[in-house]
């Protein structure tokens, strides 16, 4: 990081700028840089500042490592969800990151190695282009791990841009996506090796800055206002997410992973 960037930053997500482009990456490579709330606190009060410096044109997010961008969100967090508002308060504190992620006025690129689950994969969807390596498995298999559900925004970002019958698939079955998959559905822009992903990432969001800043501006406004207008308000997933989140199947789940429990599905 130059030496006189005032922006404050912390160990799991570490800031570079390089000829005009931010680089955000996700630092915790012991465990598939899965996010913390103080990463996804980062993550906002960048996008907050970035917005407004006139140096940088575009932003890369990534993972530290090669064997994920984000593997979804500690799940060690969860164990003291005890009250019907810790989970209504998680779920707008991600659609409140994931927001200001996806509205960010100026472009953003994802470069994906690896594993890009749960909170990943939400982060990667709004970015505007997507990049991976061939290692790449997407989805949210809560399904299989956690019992608990996306809020109703995030389900309407995946329907926008995987469709109806891959969303399903990824929230009902569990599904994670290669890289193959996804790129023929449009999730991926384009697929690189691993060897040269960064190189080429790095050109492409460099090249935004031959391109007009206010067209650049206004398309990406016109297209989040586009899909704003056909997305529910906020609180129409309070009722699932209540259940999920306070049912005895999450708080067991959660307890394997803590403390290596076993337990089965009781639909409770």
């Amino acid at each position: 990081m130059n030496n006189t960037d005032k922006r404050q930053q912390i160990d799991s997500v570490t800031y570079d700028v390089r000829n005009g482009v931010a680089w955000i990456g996700f630092n915790r490579p012991q465990s598939r840089n899965a996010m913390t709330w103080e990463m996804y606190d980062a993550v906002e009060k960048q996008c907050d500042q970035l917005a407004e410096d006139d140096a940088v044109y575009a932003v890369v997010l990534h993972g530290v490592g090669g064997e994920a961008f984000v593997a979804g969100t500690d799940i060690s967090q969860f164990a003291g969800f005890t009250q019907p508002n810790d989970a209504i308060d998680y779920e707008r504190r991600i659609d409140r990151v994931v927001g200001k992620l996806e509205a960010f006025p100026k472009p953003t690129l994802a470069l994906i190695e690896g594993a890009c689950v749960g909170g990943g994969a939400a982060l990667a969807l709004v970015c505007d282009f997507r990049y991976a390596t061939p290692s790449l498995k997407f989805g949210v298999p809560i399904a299989k791990t956690l019992g608990n559900t996306l809020s109703i925004n995030n389900v309407s970002r995946m329907i926008d841009m995987v469709g109806v019958a891959r969303t399903k698939e990824a929230l009902m079955m569990a599904r994670l996506f290669s890289a193959d998959e996804a790129h023929a559905s449009g999730l991926i822009n384009q697929l690189f090796d691993a060897e040269s992903i960064y190189s080429e990432v790095a050109a492409l969001a460099e090249a935004f800055a031959k391109r007009a800043p206010l067209t650049l501006q206004a398309s990406k406004a016109l297209i989040g206002r586009a899909l704003e207008q056909r997305r529910l308000p906020a609180d129409a997933s309070d009722d699932w997410v209540t259940t999920c989140y306070m049912s005895r199947d999450f708080a067991a789940a959660v307890d394997k992973f803590v403390n290596k429990t076993p337990f089965e599905w009781s639909g409770h």
